[in-house]
C-alpha cells in the first residue's frame, strides 16, 4: 500500500521547471535593459528563423553558430510579457507532473526534443520564411500531450475516483498505457482533434487578416505530436508501476 504524504507543501514545482521559468524570464528581463537595436540583434540571433537554412545563412545575426542553437534557443524568447506569462502558466500547470513522472533530466531533454520537432516542422511547411519563431509553445504542447497521457492511464488503472490523486501525488507509479492503446483512446483522439482545431481557428480563422499566422500552429503541431509519440522512450524503462495503490505491479512499457 502506498500512502501520500498529506503534509505536502501547497506549492511543490520541480526544480526543472523553476530553472527553466527562470531562463526564459532572465531573457525576457534582459531584453527590457537593452537598447532597441541590441534586443534586436538578439531576438534573430536566438529566434529560429527558417530564412537562416537557405543559402545565405551568414546575414543574420549569430551566423552559422545560430543556425545550430537557435532550434533550441528559440523556446526562450517571448514576443511580450502576455506571451511570456501564457506560456509560464502553460509550463507550470502540465510541467509539474510530467518532470515528477521523468525526472529532471530526462525532462530536460523531452522538452528539448519537443521544441526542435515544433520548430523543423515550421522549417518544413515555411521554407524561406524570413519572419522568426519564438516562444516555448511547441515544447509545451509536448509536455501537454504527455501529460494528457498520463492522465488517461491513470483513468484506465487507478481505483474510481482516484486518478486525480494519483497524478497529483504519484505520478510515477501510474502505467503508461503503450503507444497503440493511447492511440485508440476515443478520449485522446477527441482532445488530439479539439486541440489541432483550437489551433488552426486560432492562426486562420479567429485572428484578423492583419493577425492571421502570428500563431505558429506549425510549431504547436510539431511538438504536440512529438510528445505524444515519443513519451514512452523518455519514461525510465526500469522503472516498477503499481497497478493499483494495494500493491499489484506491472512494467511500464511503450
Amino acid at each position: 500500500m502506498i500512502k501520500a504524504d498529506r503534509r505536502e507543501p501547497v506549492f511543490n514545482i520541480p526544480g526543472i521547471v523553476l530553472g527553466m521559468l527562470a531562463v526564459m524570464a532572465a531573457v525576457h528581463l534582459l531584453r527590457l535593459l537593452l537598447g532597441e537595436a541590441a534586443d534586436a540583434d538578439l531576438v534573430l540571433a536566438l529566434a529560429f528563423i527558417p530564412d537562416r537554412y537557405s543559402a545565405q545563412p551568414l546575414e543574420w545575426p549569430g551566423g552559422w553558430l545560430s543556425a545550430w542553437t537557435s532550434p533550441v534557443t528559440y523556446m526562450a524568447v517571448h514576443g511580450d510579457l502576455t506571451h511570456l506569462i501564457f506560456n509560464a502558466a502553460s509550463l507550470l500547470a502540465f510541467g509539474g507532473v510530467v518532470a515528477q513522472r521523468l525526472g529532471n533530466l530526462r525532462f530536460a531533454g523531452f522538452t528539448i526534443v519537443c521544441g526542435v520537432a515544433g520548430a523543423l516542422l515550421f522549417l518544413l511547411l515555411n521554407p524561406g520564411m524570413r519572419s522568426p519563431l519564438i516562444g516555448a509553445s511547441g515544447a509545451i504542447s509536448g509536455i501537454m500531450a504527455a501529460a494528457l497521457r498520463l492522465l488517461l492511464s491513470a483513468i484506465a488503472s487507478a481505483p474510481e475516483g482516484m486518478a486525480g490523486e494519483w497524478i497529483r501525488r504519484v505520478p510515477q507509479v501510474i502505467p503508461l498505457k503503450s503507444l497503440a492503446q493511447a492511440a485508440q483512446d476515443r478520449t485522446l483522439q477527441l482532445a488530439t482533434g479539439s486541440w489541432l482545431l483550437i489551433n488552426v481557428l486560432a492562426a486562420y480563422g479567429l485572428a484578423t487578416p492583419a493577425q492571421a499566422g502570428v500563431v505558429a500552429w506549425e510549431a504547436h503541431v510539431g511538438g504536440y505530436f512529438a510528445g505524444l509519440i515519443l513519451f514512452g522512450l523518455f519514461d525510465p524503462p526500469s522503472r516498477v508501476r503499481l497497478k493499483n495503490m494495494g500493491g499489484t505491479q506491472q512494467q511500464n512499457t511503450d
